[in-house]
């Protein structure tokens, strides 16, 4: 928010159909969680990431923080850590730049199973983050106790920023606990001026949305990055 620059971006899941057309997560995860196949899908989509950031700095272009979700059957699995280390290990470049997303809902699931797991990510040199933080419920104690880098604003209180809502207010108040805690405070879903003027007012570190980019392919994110230089 202070440089204005693109430093990072979430890698999301497209289905893309044999006319081309693209179905969203929303048509098919729901489809993977319940049949178990998000496993070797969440796989490849760390792979995926890394190689693009790979492929990135190949290019000379700057360092990217990538942020890839990763769901409750995944964060349960403690297989996750070897997949991890053999994926960090084909693409050392990427250290402290692979960022893990999951919600609050997963890491309280089992609290104190979630903090063995996330000190373990943690010391492998992974970010991790809170994916919309104050849609769930979590015990602020343990959020102190988790190995965390950044909490993520749902956007749902982002859309509300301007109306005459709580919106406003628990975007604050997730600023100001985040800071408190020494985290990178991120908001979600950014679609207008208006909005994202409220939240610099308010010293959030980042934004991501529409208003800064929608969803592009890598060899796109590329160009952009191209020309941000």
């Amino acid at each position: 928010m202070v440089s204005g620059r693109i430093v990072g971006a979430e890698a999301l899941m497209r289905w893309q159909q044999p006319d081309g057309a693209l179905v969203s997560p929303a048509g098919f995860i729901p489809l993977l969680e319940e049949t178990g196949l998000i496993v070797p899908a969440g796989e490849w989509a760390l792979q995926a990431a890394l190689a693009q950031m790979e492929a990135w700095r190949a290019q000379g272009l700057c360092d990217m923080r990538v942020s890839v979700n990763i769901s409750a059957r995944q964060f349960r699995d403690r297989a996750l850590l070897a997949v991890l280390a053999d994926i960090l290990g084909r693409w050392p470049h990427s250290e402290g730049l692979l960022e893990l997303e999951l919600t609050e809902s997963v890491l309280m699931e089992n609290a104190q199973g979630a903090v063995d797991m996330l000190e373990a990510l943690s010391d492998m040199g992974i970010r991790l983050a809170v994916d919309d933080f104050g849609t769930g419920y979590s015990s602020l104690s343990y959020l102190k106790r988790f190995p965390l880098n950044a909490l993520k604003i749902d956007q749902s209180f982002v859309a509300d920023l301007t109306r005459h809502t709580d919106g406003g207010a628990i975007t604050r108040a997730i600023i100001t606990l985040g800071h408190e805690l020494g985290l990178d405070i991120i908001a979600e879903g950014v679609e207008t001026e208006d909005q994202m003027s409220f939240l610099r007012r308010q010293h959030c570190d980042l934004v991501q949305g529409y208003l800064v980019a929608h969803p592009l392919s890598g060899p796109a994110v590329a160009e952009l990055l191209r020309a941000q230089t």
